[in-house]
């Protein structure tokens, strides 16, 4: 029998996901299109290339990556009927997501330290903006998943399909996407520019 078709609130809760996800996306893009405007005008005070460290900042995004095959892997033990295992598993790709959280923080308060804050010029006013939308969505995406893997390791889902769980790891998916992108955007644009 096909889930998906006797199951219409599933339709519902994915549609309501994939569009928001799309709201998200074109503000994100938006947000990445000033980035790389303002970058490209001529100003005083911090830049990209003297602030910030893209291989200690690379070493924290593993983390995050690492989290998308986690949350994979607890939809993969949820599908076979292994609620506890799916738990487990959604524990640690909270545990990679605040890894990657504290690696984010410790960036901005090392920027803070050295005097690269939101107000200091158009570098700081973007990366800033660009960031913290981000890291907001994590913290937004880690919350959902604690009440995800706390439902799922009380016993409170049954069955081998979870609307929610469909939900929260397509919201996951993207905000790693996300962060791949902003990557490129910001990190590797300065190791190219080093070469």
């Amino acid at each position: 029998m096909n889930v998906e078709a006797s199951n219409p609130t599933m339709e519902k809760n994915r549609l309501g996901m994939l569009a928001f996800i799309a709201s998200e996306a074109v503000f994100f893009l938006l947000l990445i299109v000033s980035y790389l405007y303002f970058q490209s005008q001529p100003g005083e005070g911090p830049t990209a290339a003297s602030s910030l460290d893209p291989l200690v900042t690379g070493f924290f995004s593993l983390f995050l990556f690492s989290s998308s095959f986690t949350i994979w892997r607890s939809g993969q033990s949820l599908n076979h009927g292994r609620h506890r295992q799916a738990g487990y598993w959604l524990v640690v790709t909270i545990l990679l997501g605040v890894v990657f959280l504290l690696g984010q923080g410790s960036e901005w308060s090392r920027l803070i330290q050295n005097g690269t804050t939101i107000s200091r010029n158009l570098f700081g006013s973007t990366f800033f903006t660009l960031t913290g939308f981000h890291g907001l969505h994590v913290i937004i995406g880690l919350i959902s998943l604690g009440i995800l893997a706390g439902l799922m390791l009380g016993g409170h889902i049954k069955g081998s399909h979870s609307a929610g769980m469909e939900a929260i790891s397509v919201y996951w998916h993207f905000v790693d996407a996300v962060w791949v992108v902003l990557y490129a955007v910001i990190y590797l644009q300065i190791i190219f520019t080093r070469l």
